[in-house]
């Protein structure tokens, strides 16, 4: 990859970070105040981890960004409450993805009712994010992954896209969605610097139901973790050239998946920088 290609999309970062004990801390200490932090949410515990952690970075000035799961909202006044606590916090970003509760918390069982209903709603957010999938859902075929993006693009500013290891599945995918005619901008999901131990450690303390499903979904990131020599974001990046910098495939930007890994994160983001700045 081109250097200031290369740069540039470092510079247009997002980390998403999970709702642990050390989190705010972790965060304070480790990332800088234009990056913005996405707030994941747990099937397991619910979302009230989630706004809390999101109205405390963003006291601290920081542009929070929390995952709203359809499938962890009781009703319509659930999401009224959910809304109005994040304009109180000036939160102008959410994140809508169906998510994993099985069974959903109440009525809504896919992201697409509710950014209806968020638009019936006025419109409270400025950006709303949704979910795309380069590489194939557990529980969805493909097909419908598409699909699902050009039903929600009305309702939508942005998509983020899944882990992907695969240079060649991220281009066709990308190329793919643009095929079918979804404009929205695209920020490509990417694992940062995780290092095994440390990713089956954080599972762990995620709950036992959660990583139990987060393993059976995805056992072959666990591979790409284990394998002779370990996983180099910046080595999917560079052969990901093509995909990433060029002008039709509309990419905004990258959403690193931390694993609470932050200060590793950005130590490995501004290493890199460095090195490109000189």
């Amino acid at each position: 990859m081109t250097a200031p290609g290369l740069r540039a999309l470092l510079r247009r970062v997002r980390y998403e970070v999970l709702p642990a004990r050390a989190t705010e801390e972790k965060v304070l200490a480790h990332v800088p105040r234009d990056v913005v932090v996405t707030v994941t949410a747990s099937p397991v515990k619910g979302l009230e981890p989630t706004l809390d952690l999101t109205a405390r970075l963003a006291a601290h000035g920081y542009r929070v960004v929390p995952h709203v799961p359809a499938r962890l909202l009781r009703d319509d006044t659930h999401l009224k409450e959910t809304v109005d606590r994040l304009r109180e916090s000036a939160v102008d970003d959410v994140f809508v993805p169906a998510g994993d509760a099985d069974p959903p918390a109440g009525t809504y069982d896919g992201a697409l009712p509710v950014l209806r209903r968020l638009g019936e709603l006025g419109r409270p957010f400025a950006e709303v994010g949704v979910t795309g999938y380069p590489e194939s859902h557990p529980l969805i075929h493909d097909d419908i992954t598409v699909q699902a993006m050009w039903d929600k693009r009305e309702h939508a500013t942005y998509v983020v896209s899944n882990l992907c290891f695969d240079p060649r599945v991220l281009g066709r995918w990308i190329a793919r969605v643009r095929g079918r005619g979804v404009a929205l901008p695209v920020y490509v999901g990417v694992a940062g610097p995780v290092q095994r131990a440390k990713l089956l450690a954080m599972a762990t303390k995620i709950g036992v139901g959660e990583s139990t499903r987060f393993l059976a979904r995805h056992p072959l990131w666990f591979l790409r973790f284990a394998a002779p020599g370990g996983y180099a974001p910046e080595a999917l990046l560079t052969r990901s050239e093509g995909a990433l910098t060029a002008p039709s495939a509309g990419v905004a930007g990258l959403h690193l998946f931390t694993f609470n890994q932050i200060a590793e994160t950005e130590g490995w983001r501004r290493a890199l920088l460095d090195r490109l700045d000189g």
